[in-house]
């Protein structure tokens, strides 16, 4: 009996919740197990904080940008309402000690 892909996957993986302390204690382990295709719902004082997960299965997608974009990015200038509104919105910094 051949089972489908997809059931093969969700059996593999299982979503385990651990303490803290057991990942702290265990963090070899927990990792080669992520490795094989387990994820892990990490746990402080029973309270969920986080996940380890496989590579490449990351909740949200990453999306990289390159450095030349980014400072083309930075480099353009403001919408003049945009800018307004930000100084208008900001009171004036003073320096509490000027200088003697």
């Amino acid at each position: 009996m051949c089972l489908p892909e997809s059931l093969l996957q969700s059996v593999a993986m299982t979503d385990r919740t651990i303490p803290q302390r057991e990942l702290r204690n265990n963090v070899a382990a927990i990792l080669r197990a992520a490795e094989a295709g387990e994820t892990f719902t990490v746990t402080v004082r029973g309270r969920a904080v986080a996940r380890v997960v496989p590579a490449g299965e990351a909740g949200q997608p990453r999306v990289d940008v390159d450095r030349m974009t980014l400072r083309r990015l930075l480099a353009e200038p403001l919408d003049a309402g945009l800018a307004a509104e930000l100084d208008a919105a900001e009171a004036p910094v003073e320096d509490p000690w000027p200088a003697a």
